[in-house]
C-alpha cells in the first residue's frame, strides 16, 4: 500500500509515500520540521483555545447548540488537524499531539446513521442538509474522510477509519443514485470519496464522487449574489473552459474531478480540466503561482485580473493548486504540472508560516502600499483576514491546519516511479526507498536549492541491471547540464532521464543556471504593465521597506541584479538592483502632458525572497516594480 494522501489505481507514474521518500535538512525538510515541533501544536492549541474541539463533546452529550462555538465549517478544521497529525504520526513511528484523544470526541459525536456535524447535528435531523449551499456538511465529511485515509494507509485501520466509513454510507443512502440529487457549495468530499474507494475497494464510494461531480452545473444550487461561478455551479464540469468563482473551490472540484476521471477512465473528464488548468495558468495566475485575485468573493478575476495589490492569493488555494498540479502530473507524467507546484510551494505555501511557525499569511499579496498591522498575539478580532500581516489564528483560520496537513504529508509530493525508474519532481534533500521491477532502489538527494543550483543523487541501493534516474529540470533553466562518471551533457527544461546500470556509490549531478532575471508581465495585465519582476531559480524577489521607501523608486532592468546575503533572513540569497527615485514634484493636480523622468542618482535597492516577506515588522512590499529604463 502506498503511504500518501494520492494513490490512483491507474495513471502513467506511481506516486511514492511518506515511507518511501524522507525529506532530510534543507528548504523543505526544516520546514516539515517546523510543522511538526510548532505548526501542529499550534493549531491544536488554539482549536482547543476557541472551542472548536469542544464542539465534539458538546454535541455528543447532547448540549445546547448554544454551547457550539467557531463557524459552520469549524468540524473540518478539526479533521485537517487529524490529518496532520496522522501523517506526522507515521513520520515520527509513533502517536503525536493527541491523535487518538480527538478521534474519541469524533467518534462519540457521531449518530447512529452515521451523520456527523456539530453545527446542524444537535438541532436534530430536520436541520440536516437544508443549506447546501452554505452549510458545509459534506465538505466537513470531505476532510473526515481524508484524514481517516491518511490514518488508514500510515497505520491501519482503526476507529477513525470506522467513522468515516459509516459517514461516507451515509452520504451514500442520503445522495446517492435514489438518493437527493444535491451537491455541496464547497466542493472537497470528491476527491474524498474517490481516495476512500482507493483505500476500500467500495464502488459507491467512487460513484457518488462521480454524480457529485456530474451533477453541478446543471444548475444544482440556488442562485446568490456573487453568481453561481462563485460554486462554479454555472455550467457543468466537462463544458467550463476556466477555473473561475472562489479559487479553493474551484481548485478542489477540478481535484476530485481528475480523481473521478482517472479511476473512470474517463479522457473525455480529464482533458476538460487540463483546458482548464491551460487557460488559467495562462491568464489568471500570479507570478508567484498565487491563484485567486478577488477579495469580495475570494474569487478568481476575468482573464489577465492580475492586481498586485488586491491580490487575495489565498494559501489555501495554494495548497490546492499543487493537490490539482499532483494529480495532474500522476496522470499524464507531464513535468509542467510540477513547475508550476514548486513555484507555488516556495513562494506561497513557504510565505504563509512566519518564520516561528506561529503566525500566518491567509493573503498573499504581491503589494503592500501601507504599513501591516502591527503582530496580534491572540486571534484577529476582525472578520476578514488581515492583508501584509501575518496572524497567530483567525475566525476562519482554515489557512494554518492545511499547511499543517500539507507539510506533514510533503515528502508524499516529491518524487515517483513507474517500472522502470524514479523520478525525482521537486528538488530538495531527501532519501528514497522503493521497489522497481528489477528490485529495490535507494537514493539519497542532497542539495542548498534554492539557493544554489547543485542537485546530487547519489545511488545507495541497486538491483543490478539498467535501470532510470529522471530528474526534472525547471521551465526557467535554460542552460542546465548533468554529470556522471565521466559524462556531462546539457539537460533542457523537462525530464532529463539518464538509463544504465547505476551502483551504489555513484552519483548523478544536476547543475541548473541560478542566475538572477528580469520577468516582464503580458501587456494585457493591465496592472503591472510598464513593470518587472525580478527571480532567481524557482523564487519571485521583492522589495520590503526595512530596505527602502517603495513608494518612490523605479528599476533599470539594463543591468543585472547583484547576489547578497542576509545575516537577518538566515542567510538567505538577496539581491541588488539598481534603482532612482521617480517621485515628480508636487502639484496640485496628479496628471500632465508630458511624463515625469527619473530624478537622482542611480542607488541600490535590495530585493529579498517573497516568501520570507513579513518577518521584520510591519512593512510595505512590492513585487513589480516600476521599469525606468
Amino acid at each position: 500500500m502506498v503511504k500518501g494522501p494520492v494513490v490512483p489505481t491507474r495513471g502513467v507514474l506511481r506516486p511514492l509515500g511518506v515511507d518511501e521518500v524522507r525529506l532530510t535538512p534543507g528548504f523543505w525538510g526544516d520546514r516539515q520540521e517546523l510543522n511538526a515541533s510548532v505548526i501542529l501544536g499550534h493549531c491544536r492549541e488554539w482549536m482547543t483555545r476557541t472551542g472548536w474541539i469542544g464542539n465534539f463533546r458538546v454535541a455528543a452529550e447532547g448540549r445546547p447548540p448554544s454551547e457550539l462555538n467557531g463557524r459552520e465549517f469549524a468540524d473540518s478544521e478539526v479533521y485537517k488537524l487529524l490529518e496532520g497529525l496522522a501523517w506526522e504520526s507515521a513520520r515520527a513511528g509513533k502517536d503525536i499531539g493527541g491523535l487518538e484523544e480527538i478521534t474519541g470526541l469524533v467518534a462519540a459525536a457521531q449518530e447512529p446513521d452515521g451523520y456527523l456535524n456539530t453545527r446542524f447535528g444537535p438541532h436534530g435531523p430536520g436541520h440536516r442538509y437544508r443549506d447546501l449551499e452554505w452549510g458545509h456538511e459534506l465538505y466537513c465529511y470531505g476532510h473526515l474522510i481524508q484524514a481517516a485515509v491518511a490514518r488508514a494507509r500510515t497505520h491501519g485501520e482503526d476507529e477513525l477509519t470506522g467513522v468515516a466509513r459509516r459517514a461516507a454510507d451515509h452520504v451514500y443512502r442520503e445522495f446517492g443514485p435514489d438518493g437527493r440529487a444535491g451537491v455541496c457549495g464547497h466542493p472537497e468530499i470528491e476527491m474524498a470519496l474517490v481516495e476512500l474507494s482507493r483505500l476500500t475497494g467500495d464502488d459507491r464510494y467512487l460513484e457518488q464522487a462521480r454524480l457529485f461531480v456530474e451533477r453541478r452545473g446543471k444548475p444544482a444550487l440556488a442562485d446568490i449574489e456573487f453568481g453561481r461561478t462563485y460554486f462554479q455551479d454555472d455550467v457543468p464540469v466537462r463544458q467550463a473552459r476556466v477555473m473561475r468563482g472562489h479559487a479553493v473551490r474551484a481548485l478542489y472540484l477540478a481535484s476530485g474531478a481528475v480523481d473521478v476521471a482517472v479511476e473512470t477512465g474517463d479522457d473525455e473528464l480529464l482533458q476538460a480540466v487540463i483546458a482548464q488548468w491551460e487557460r488559467t495558468v495562462a491568464a489568471r495566475t500570479y507570478i508567484t503561482g498565487g491563484m485567486g485575485s478577488r477579495y469580495s468573493d475570494e474569487s478568481f478575476g476575468e482573464d489577465h485580473e492580475l492586481p498586485p495589490e488586491h491580490a487575495y492569493s489565498e494559501t489555501c488555494a495554494a495548497v490546492a493548486s499543487v493537490m490539482l498540479a499532483w494529480r495532474l502530473l500522476l496522470a499524464t507524467g507531464e513535468p509542467r504540472y510540477a513547475d508550476l507546484a514548486e513555484r507555488t510551494l516556495f513562494n506561497v505555501v513557504a510565505a504563509s508560516p512566519a518564520t516561528d511557525g506561529r503566525a500566518f499569511f491567509y493573503v498573499n499579496t504581491l503589494q503592500q502600499r501601507v504599513l501591516g498591522p502591527p503582530r496580534v498575539e491572540g486571534q484577529w478580532p476582525w472578520g476578514r483576514p488581515p492583508v501584509g500581516r501575518r496572524a497567530p489564528w483567525l475566525a476562519v483560520s482554515c489557512c494554518p491546519a492545511n499547511l499543517g496537513r500539507t507539510l506533514a504529508s510533503l515528502s508524499a509530493y516529491v518524487a515517483t516511479a513507474d517500472d522502470d525508474g524514479v523520478q525525482l519532481h521537486q528538488l530538495t534533500s531527501c532519501a528514497i526507498e522503493t521497489a522497481l521491477s528489477a528490485g529495490r532502489v535507494g537514493l539519497r538527494v542532497e542539495t542548498g536549492y534554492p539557493w544554489s543550483g547543485a542537485v546530487t543523487v547519489r545511488v545507495v541501493e541497486a538491483p543490478g541491471g539498467p535501470w532510470r534516474i529522471s530528474l526534472r529540470v525547471p521551465a526557467w533553466a535554460g542552460g542546465a547540464s548533468v554529470s556522471y562518471g565521466e559524462t556531462r551533457q546539457a539537460a533542457d527544461p523537462g525530464l532529463v532521464t539518464i538509463e544504465r546500470d547505476w551502483r551504489p556509490g555513484e552519483e548523478l549531478r544536476l547543475d541548473l543556471p541560478m542566475r538572477p532575471r528580469w520577468s516582464h508581465p503580458d501587456p494585457r495585465i493591465d496592472a503591472v504593465r510598464g513593470c518587472v519582476a525580478v527571480e532567481r531559480g524557482p523564487l519571485v524577489y521583492c522589495a520590503e521597506s526595512p530596505d527602502a521607501r517603495l513608494d518612490s523608486l523605479g528599476v533599470d532592468p539594463a543591468t543585472p541584479p547583484a547576489e547578497t546575503t542576509a545575516a537577518d533572513l538566515g542567510s538567505a540569497v538577496t539581491l541588488t538592483v539598481n534603482a532612482r527615485e521617480t517621485r515628480p514634484k508636487e502639484t496640485p493636480w496628479p496628471y500632465g502632458t508630458e511624463p515625469s523622468p527619473p530624478a537622482g542618482e542611480p542607488e541600490p535597492l535590495t530585493l529579498i525572497p517573497y516568501h520570507l516577506w513579513g518577518n521584520r515588522g510591519p512593512a510595505t512590499m512590492r513585487v513589480w516594480l516600476p521599469d525606468i529604463s
